[in-house]
């Protein structure tokens, strides 16, 4: 089945008017309890560039013994490595229920592994102006310049594959692998620092999250290869995604952005050296002979998609939410499950992402554009 879409005029959260693109088939839906985070497109509503602003990480804030978070004597309270580089699992513990010491904290903690998991959340169903709340703590929301959204909360990013809905799946037909490795929207200038994740179906087996760290995957470069991209930029852009986009019949609710970040980041509050590449958004090195560029990226770029010792992935459920740190991972959707008539499921969620600071590299090199 093709993706079904239906225009409708509605009024939105401000009282305002909009055309509304709805993007699943109501019929498929009548009886979900999480309809109302199915994909929508408000094509009306315009966003203007992102204006600059201070961001102070809640990190700065944390004991780095985390006392508050991982001291924790509840009977099912658990926090293993999901693998010793990237990757930390946590039960027993309600996100929506941490005080903003605990936040504090787990804004390190997923600083230092990149990515934490939290097991039987009650997240899903606390209703989207507290899960907004939660978010906001982290950072400034997020507004996806393309992407399908929950209505009348445009700043969650609604996550949706199934037999009513294949976009997700977008050209993979033509490629050998679903999977493609990005940090959300890198091309923004203040690019994102945590996103949240939270999935309210899955299919019954795959449709996994694997995430890199690029913190591993600096570490790993030879010493006189570290020294060379410390002193470089590339350039990341939102130009491919808005064309493809519009050719796609897509609104685009704001215009595209080019920036130019430091190939090595410092984390502000870690301080690890981190790749601030990825497949995804990253086009070219600044200042290099399109061929030196090409190779160097492609050289990153494998490195940081198939070095399996630096990766995690989890199996989602229903009550499972990832937090991530998009400035020290990389991570891919891994679309591997069927969703036709006949197939084994549908994948639906919500992704809500808080911008962070402008990038700063190695000796103050940092982030430029145009």
């Amino acid at each position: 089945m093709a993706t079904t879409t239906q225009v409708r005029e509605v009024i939105n959260a401000e009282g305002r008017p909009i055309k509304l693109e709805v993007a699943y088939d109501v019929k498929v839906h009548n009886e979900s309890k999480y309809a109302s985070y199915l994909p929508v497109y408000d094509t009306t509503t315009k966003f203007p560039p992102t204006e600059p602003f201070e961001f102070i990480d809640r990190g700065h804030n944390a004991d780095p013994a985390k006392p508050n978070l991982l001291r924790n004597d509840a009977p099912n309270f658990k926090a293993s490595k999901l693998t010793p580089r990237v990757g930390t699992e946590i039960t027993g513990l309600q996100l929506s229920q941490l005080t903003d010491v605990q936040k504090d904290e787990l804004a390190l903690l997923i600083a230092e592994r990149g990515v934490v998991v939290f097991r039987d959340q009650d997240f899903k169903d606390i209703g989207p102006e507290k899960q907004k709340e939660f978010g906001k703590y982290f950072g400034r929301l997020h507004v996806h310049p393309v992407g399908a959204h929950v209505k009348d909360h445009i700043e969650f990013h609604s996550i949706y594959l199934g037999k009513d809905n294949l976009y997700r799946l977008g050209r993979s037909t033509s490629k050998l692998t679903t999977t493609g490795y990005h940090s959300d929207v890198s091309y923004e200038h203040q690019p994102p620092a945590i996103t949240l994740l939270t999935l309210v179906q899955v299919p019954e087996t795959g449709g996994d999250t694997g995430w890199t760290s690029q913190a591993a995957a600096y570490d790993r470069l030879s010493e006189p290869l570290k020294v060379f991209l410390e002193g470089l930029r590339a350039e990341h852009s939102g130009f491919p995604q808005a064309e493809n986009a519009r050719r796609d019949g897509h609104f685009v609710r704001r215009e595209p952005v080019k920036s130019y970040h430091p190939i090595v980041r410092v984390h502000p509050v870690t301080k690890q050296k981190v790749l601030f590449v990825n497949p995804g958004f990253t086009k070219r090195i600044v200042g290099l002979k399109d061929e030196e560029s090409d190779a160097i990226l492609k050289l990153l770029f494998k490195h940081i998609a198939q070095s399996q010792d630096i990766q995690a992935r989890i199996k989602w459920d229903d009550r499972t939410v990832a937090l991530w740190d998009n400035r020290v991972t990389a991570h891919t959707a891994i679309s591997d499950y069927d969703v036709s008539d006949d197939g084994e499921g549908l994948r639906q969620g919500f992704r809500i992402t808080t911008l962070g600071e402008v990038p700063l590299g190695v000796n103050d090199l940092r982030s430029t554009w145009d």
